[in-house]
């Protein structure tokens, strides 16, 4: 077998023609196993892989630096205090000086083998970008593991599709490839969240993309755990929301909302199960209040600031600040509310008031305060 740096067209010694990123998190038995079946699929071709791995506890990096210090064409970035595959993927691409950079998951799913006919598909100058798809014919998704993934992974293409101003079968698909120097003039439009990169960058870019899909085969993970759940197609409804606004509304405001959301559906709930066994209103109201901020705390830190999430002793002492600084905004939207109230405004406008107040006054402070960037 020749060596990925000695041949191929598109490069030159010191710079490969071909970028393969791949994002990874706890897929240290995939390493080895990945990196020799691109050797095979790219076999004459100028390439070289790079693994960003968001500081594994697994020894995921310590696995890459292995092949790295054999094979020159495997390079390695370890991202401490940052969390994410959209994120990790532009640190990825932009980190590379190829001409084409393909993108795929470090689990095997993806037919390494098809690489060639969509880096081949935006080399020719064909598409802007080439997408693996499950959907088309040729294609399959059988990899997935059983019928809610099924469920999550159509329910959030015919989503998608109702958004993209392109039309795609598989907008869901991590397996693409692009011309790095298109991804980087749409990188500073990019949200950098969530885990849907393809779609953001679709919808991220100033005019249409033309697209091309090739049939690509989805296989059963071979090591380590899915990431596929449904906080990460939570994350991927914000996604769109925040690009359907056009950006003015953060990704991660959008969340922090949704969770909000899902707090008054557990205040109300716990304080009528309290109310049941006939305790006090007020006592009730209080249990019910205390309980949503717990779970909002639980969502917030698991959903809203995943790339944040904070573990341990931070995580309690994460927790008390989050209830003070609810209950600060609890007092300024009662507050709030009763003085525009006392103004003249409308009960609704008086209460949307204090809310909107309160939301605003909770973001802020989580974000500055309890989930601050490390």
């Amino acid at each position: 077998m020749s060596a990925p740096g000695a041949q191929g067209s598109g490069g030159t010694a010191g710079s490969p023609a071909i970028s393969i990123i791949v994002p990874c998190y706890n897929e240290v038995a995939n390493i080895a196993p990945l990196v020799a079946k691109l050797e095979t699929a790219l076999e004459g071709r100028h390439w070289e892989v790079i693994f960003v791995d968001d500081n594994s506890p697994d020894g995921t990096t310590e696995a890459v630096r292995a092949q790295a210090r054999q094979k020159s064409y495997v390079r390695g970035i370890c991202r401490v205090g940052r969390r994410g595959l959209s994120s990790a993927v532009i640190e990825g691409v932009l980190s590379s000086s190829a001409q084409v950079v393909a993108v795929m998951d470090g689990d095997q799913q993806h037919d390494e083998t098809r690489l060639i006919a969509l880096i081949d598909a935006v080399a020719d100058g064909g598409c802007d970008v080439a997408v693996g798809s499950r959907h088309v014919e040729g294609g399959s998704n059988a990899g997935l593991a059983n019928a809610w993934r099924h469920a999550l992974s159509n329910g959030g293409i015919w989503l998608a599709q109702c958004f993209l101003p392109v039309k795609l079968t598989d907008p869901m698909s991590g397996f693409f490839a692009v011309r790095q120097e298109t991804f980087a003039a749409i990188a500073p439009r990019l949200s950098g969240a969530g885990f849907k990169i393809l779609l953001d960058l679709l919808l991220s870019s100033a005019k249409p993309l033309k697209v091309q899909e090739i049939a690509c085969g989805f296989r059963p993970r071979v090591a380590g755990e899915s990431k596929l759940d449904t906080l990460v197609m939570l994350q991927f409804v914000a996604l769109l929301l925040e690009k359907f606004s056009h950006g003015l509304v953060p990704l991660r405001f959008v969340a922090f909302c949704l969770v909000g959301l899902a707090g008054v559906g557990t205040n109300f709930g716990v304080m009528h199960l309290v109310r049941f066994f006939g305790v006090h209103f007020s006592v009730a109201q209080a249990v019910g209040t205390v309980v949503a901020m717990i779970v909002n705390f639980v969502l917030d830190n698991n959903f809203t600031y995943r790339d944040r999430r904070l573990h341990g002793q931070r995580c309690v002492w994460g927790l008390l600040v989050f209830m003070l600084v609810c209950s600060i905004g609890a007092l300024a939207n009662v507050g709030v509310a009763h003085m525009m109230y006392a103004q003249s405004y409308r009960l609704d406008e008086a209460s949307l008031a204090g809310a909107v107040l309160a939301v605003v006054w909770n973001y802020t402070m989580s974000s500055t305060l309890i989930w601050r960037p490390r």
